[in-house]
């Protein structure tokens, strides 16, 4: 009532009385009911493409990886070619002209003078010749994968002369397939080692968090022994107590699993520490209430909830210990030849008077620098990709 005395007007009614119809309502559109019916796995690529730059290093990486199947066709050289002529030979430079027409790829032969006062050799170039490069051919023998033999390349040198793309090495060995055949041995470790890494940290973190209590604390009490030694001394210390007597291959094992067990204590807390906070969350209450195991929780329930976290990790991991065993090798306790890795092609390069003299040894820093690059973006992306309370 009003102070007059009078009934309040009545308030307009907006809302509709007459019978629900659900096929009246306005159909979504092709790309809202696309957004909408999408799962989350697709809604995270779809956020990652977005990333140009770690959509690139994605496939740059893919590349990398699919390239150590096929490393005897791509380099133009056997690993173990020799060639004495062309001790510490300079990189040749592809051309496609000469004297103004277009010629196809080709190089100018090489021709060296010893140099008698330094005793150096000296290259020079034989201008007047061209050497045409040659794709698709035949070239140098070699074992495939140490299963069947073959000879087949996809770029071949000239038949009367030199590809030396990238210079030659201390025993004139072509730097440029040494580097093709170490990227088998230099990028599958990291996946080795993450492996074991994401194992142990995984089970460890996952159980220390999810019970608490005494296997909280024994798990604590390991990781921080591991970590209160140094890393590098420590990885030092185990790889030179590998028995001199083991193969190339059970070096190369030891190291990675040197490498994994050492990387795995930031992840195990990491995981611990997010599943003490998940484990009072009311769907893994309801989980344990309904009869699943501890493990069906862990790795249905909890695990997922910080996948990006674990994405991350992954990615950041792996360069770490591809630097790991690059930083053995080139120290001389990792994989030592007949091994080819780039760490033990950059451990040439320690002597800095051979470094001032040809430059061209330090080149297999470069392939370890553009994948460490690569993890490092491609991570970014996926962990924003993969970020639950990420929008858009």
């Amino acid at each position: 009532m009003s102070a007059r005395g009078e009934a309040p007007a009545a308030l307009a009614h907006f809302v509709s009385d007459a019978p629900f119809d659900p096929y009246s309502i306005e159909a979504l559109s092709p790309e809202q009911e696309r957004y909408y019916a999408a799962s989350q796995w697709r809604m995270m690529w779809w956020r990652f493409c977005r990333h140009r730059l770690a959509l690139w290093s994605a496939l740059l990486l893919g590349a990398l990886y699919l390239s150590i199947a096929v490393s005897e066709l791509l380099a133009p050289y056997d690993l173990h070619s020799r060639h004495s002529h062309f001790v510490h030979a300079p990189p040749q430079e592809v051309r496609l002209f000469h004297e103004g027409s277009f010629v196809g790829p080709y190089v100018h032969p090489l021709r060296y003078e010893l140099d008698m006062d330094t005793f150096k050799r000296e290259y020079h170039e034989d201008t007047s010749r061209v050497q045409r490069v040659r794709f698709l051919c035949r070239g140098d023998a070699y074992e495939f994968w140490g299963l069947f033999e073959g000879d087949f390349h996809l770029v071949c040198p000239p038949r009367d002369g030199t590809l030396f793309l990238l210079g030659t090495d201390r025993l004139g060995r072509d730097l440029l397939s040494r580097i093709i055949y170490g990227a088998r041995i230099s990028l599958t470790v990291g996946l080795v080692g993450i492996a074991v890494s994401f194992l142990i940290g995984l089970v460890l973190g996952g159980l220390a968090g999810y019970y608490g209590g005494w296997v909280d604390a024994t798990v604590q009490w390991l990781i921080e022994i591991i970590r209160s030694f140094p890393e590098l001394p420590l990885w030092m210390a185990l790889s030179a107590a590998l028995p001199v007597t083991w193969s190339p291959i059970g070096v190369f094992f030891g190291i990675t699993i040197i490498l994994g067990l050492i990387d795995w204590t930031g992840l195990a807390r990491a995981v611990r520490s997010k599943l003490l906070a998940l484990r009072e969350e009311d769907f893994c209450t309801a989980a344990i209430l309904m009869g699943a195991r501890p493990g069906r929780v862990i790795a249905r329930h909890l695990l997922p909830n910080f996948m990006s976290h674990l994405i991350a990790s992954a990615t950041l991991s792996i360069p770490a210990m591809i630097l790991g065993e690059t930083a053995l090798s080139f120290l001389g306790l990792g994989l030592r030849p007949p091994v080819t890795s780039w760490g033990v092609l950059l451990s040439e390069a320690q002597n800095i008077n051979a470094v001032a003299l040809y430059p061209w040894l330090m080149l297999p820093v470069v392939p370890v620098i553009v994948v460490v690059l690569a993890f490092n973006f491609m991570g970014d992306g996926l962990r924003d990709a993969a970020d639950p309370y990420k929008t858009g």
